[in-house]
């Protein structure tokens, strides 16, 4: 007689087992295991990057204030072209590479990384000018920060480096020694950037305030693509191709009139 292909008598089931669940993404702005709240972290980033933040970026202009002087930036739209080339090709670029390396470093606890990214952050800036203004503002944010949310990591850098910081440094190393995670922390230094420049353009132009959120809008891309190339460019193929940038700061530092210090 042949079996039957169906079975007839139900089958006898074990316990039920647990519903399985799915583990929970990390905070998007703490690194896993930091310990530090998402919430935490988007508060200390947002104080760290405010203009409120007592590091003087107010009174640098990256020499945009010698490009307006020339007549090559004299409305909103060649603004943005002329910092939509600065944050992708100058800069921008330059910075947010060193900013990567600097966070990865404290990251991994790589010393020697850790004093390459910061001397050559040091040396890499074409103009005495520009050297002020970066290496004013990271030794002002290395103050503040270590005097209102001191970390080791801000102990660290200056164990392993006794030379000027540049902002960059100095904000990826806070960064990282605080748990933020990095890529929102690169995109809000890259907007911090660019919105310091804006506002000195702004001001030199004239422009509205209307327009310079304008051109904020219009530098979002650029400064998202900008972010995703610098996660992934090493170290030593840093490099920048501006060179109208790079003499407009030269040329400031003999500028007749000025309000701007670069």
């Amino acid at each position: 007689m042949a079996k039957p292909l169906l079975r007839t008598a139900p089958r006898k089931r074990g316990p039920k087992k647990p519903a399985r669940t799915r583990a929970k993404k990390p905070p998007a702005f703490s690194r896993r295991g930091s310990g530090r709240s998402d919430t935490s972290a988007l508060f200390r980033l947002m104080a760290w990057l405010s203009p409120a933040y007592p590091v003087g970026a107010f009174s640098y202009s990256s020499g945009i204030e010698w490009a307006v002087e020339a007549g090559d930036i004299k409305d909103a739209a060649t603004l943005r072209e002329w910092l939509s080339v600065m944050i992708g090709d100058g800069g921008g670029f330059s910075d947010a590479v060193l900013f990567v390396h600097a966070y990865r470093a404290i990251a991994a606890r790589d010393d020697a990384a850790l004093r390459g990214a910061a001397e050559l952050a040091a040396a890499l800036t074409p103009s005495k000018e520009r050297f002020l203004e970066t290496t004013a503002q990271g030794r002002a944010f290395v103050e503040v920060t270590t005097a209102a949310w001191p970390c080791q990591a801000l102990t660290r850098l200056a164990t392993v480096w006794s030379g000027p910081v540049a902002l960059p440094i100095a904000v990826g190393v806070a960064c990282a020694g605080h748990g933020v995670a990095l890529e929102p922390a690169l995109h809000a230094f890259l907007h911090a950037l660019a919105a310091n420049w804006i506002s000195a353009g702004v001001r030199l132009i004239p422009l509205g305030q209307t327009d310079g959120q304008r051109v904020l809008a219009a530098l979002e891309a650029a400064i998202a693509q900008t972010a995703t190339r610098a996660l992934a460019t090493p170290l030593g193929e840093i490099g920048t191709c501006t060179f109208r940038a790079d003499i407009a700061a030269m040329r400031h530092e003999a500028q007749y009139t000025r309000l701007f210090r670069s």
